[in-house]
């Protein structure tokens, strides 16, 4: 979800059964794209901030009124794996698909934990002392990237991420900025189009 979805870990924590709208499970349908429609978030906040002693706080969407939705296309893989998710360990009383083992918010400091052993084990040692996908998050980051680098218009980028368009090109002016080649030639072809 961080990756594919670009979604943010209080977002995730929130995602229940009934926000996913996924294509049939047909063999007709495996290349269908589906949708996650996110309206909550989940912030690991600290027991001393909440009026209930609980280690997060459910809350409308960062920077959106708080019935707002966000609408998030998900490629096929995703699809999979969240049918497949499913499947598997089923869905918390509350329909929520991502659990602890008894049933709470899954802490920030064991999915970093998880996070951090997968590095060691798939990185080389170099790239483990470097920044390389230092955190989790790093993933949302990679999937925006990836958007960009596609050539999906920056609007619809930062509409998919729950950006502004000013925070869009603020943290990826670089990325970007990078493809002015491959804007030139998109332009040359639909002038050549029209002469």
């Amino acid at each position: 979800c961080l990756y594919y979805a670009a979604m943010r870990p209080a977002e995730i924590a929130s995602l229940k059964a009934g926000d996913c709208k996924l294509p049939p499970d047909t063999p007709e349908s495996a290349d269908q794209w589906g949708e996650l429609l996110l309206a909550e978030s989940r912030p690991e906040v600290g027991g001393g901030w909440t009026d209930d002693g609980a280690s997060y706080e459910t809350r409308g969407l960062k920077r959106r009124a708080r019935k707002a939705t966000r609408p998030v296309p998900i490629p096929p893989v995703l699809v999979r794996m969240l049918r497949d998710h499913m499947e598997a360990h089923g869905t918390a009383p509350d329909g929520r698909l991502f659990r602890a083992a008894r049933g709470g918010r899954v802490r920030s400091t064991e999915y970093c934990d998880m996070w951090e052993a997968a590095r060691v084990n798939v990185l080389s040692k170099e790239d483990v002392a470097s920044p390389l996908a230092e955190v989790p998050y790093s993933l949302r980051h990679a999937g925006v990237s990836l958007w960009i680098k596609s050539g999906v218009d920056p609007v619809e980028v930062a509409r998919r991420a729950g950006h502004s368009i000013a925070v869009l090109f603020r943290f990826y002016a670089k990325i970007l900025q990078g493809g002015q080649e491959r804007s030139n030639q998109l332009i040359a072809v639909e002038l050549n189009k029209s002469g």
